[in-house]
């Protein structure tokens, strides 16, 4: 039996116990554990970087805005174009300027009725990671006009993020969301020095200035859905 996924269980079902949400443990031990880490693993390994179903959701409360957590879990949309291993999905193609993903090899996440999402919703955000998101990290200052160009050209941002909809695929998470998606206080904190949250994330430490810093985040708060669906 493995160790993770059992603590996490039990992890969950004091956390539902304490909510009043009886089934709710059920439902995030039986989906979520099976592709997410509820507790901050022992190892963080190459190899379990590797074999990693889905991304580490043990800092889930200190990453996310509940509202939209609440909305994404009853209507996925795609987050990582490949995946959240990435390498695994890219396929051969005769185009060398772009990579090319076999959307059969990235699994669908599935949909949450909205009572079951609400409550899956309430339970991750009591997950906090100990302190590893540092609060009042973003000083919410005006990002300035530069900041778009920060992201995009002057620190390489899109190298792996995409800003907009549509484009080639990148190895990294959308950003077109990432101001309704994420919490500012995060987004420092992760850019400031992602190996705190994995060691071996392919994420760099870009050694950033704090006012760069806080441009970005600034900037990235600001990226939202144009429409609702």
């Amino acid at each position: 039996m493995r160790l993770t996924p059992l603590i996490g269980a039990l992890a969950l079902a004091a956390l539902a116990a304490g909510s009043g949400a009886a089934g709710a443990a059920d439902l995030l031990s039986q989906q979520c554990i099976a592709c997410h880490a509820v507790t901050k693993p022992d190892k963080q390994t190459l190899d379990r970087l590797w074999e990693r179903k889905g991304p580490d959701l043990y800092y889930a409360g200190s990453k996310f805005n509940q509202a939209w957590l609440v909305a994404w879990l009853q209507n996925p949309t795609t987050l990582r174009a490949g995946g959240v291993m990435y390498a695994k999905a890219v396929k051969g193609s005769s185009d060398k300027s772009a990579d090319t993903i076999d959307a059969s090899k990235v699994e669908a996440h599935p949909k949450l009725s909205a009572a079951d999402a609400a409550t899956a919703a309430g339970l991750l955000m009591a997950l906090k990671g100990d302190g590893l998101v540092t609060p009042g990290a973003y000083k919410n200052e005006p990002p300035g006009s530069m900041a778009s160009m920060l992201f995009s050209k002057l620190r390489g941002c899109t190298s792996c993020h995409a800003a907009k909809p549509g484009g080639a695929p990148q190895s990294g998470p959308e950003l077109y969301t990432g101001g309704e998606r994420l919490q500012p206080d995060y987004v420092v904190t992760y850019i400031k020095d992602p190996q705190k949250f994995d060691a071996h994330t392919w994420m760099p430490t870009l050694g950033l200035t704090d006012a760069d810093v806080q441009k970005l985040t600034g900037y990235i708060a600001t990226l939202k859905p144009t429409e609702k669906k």
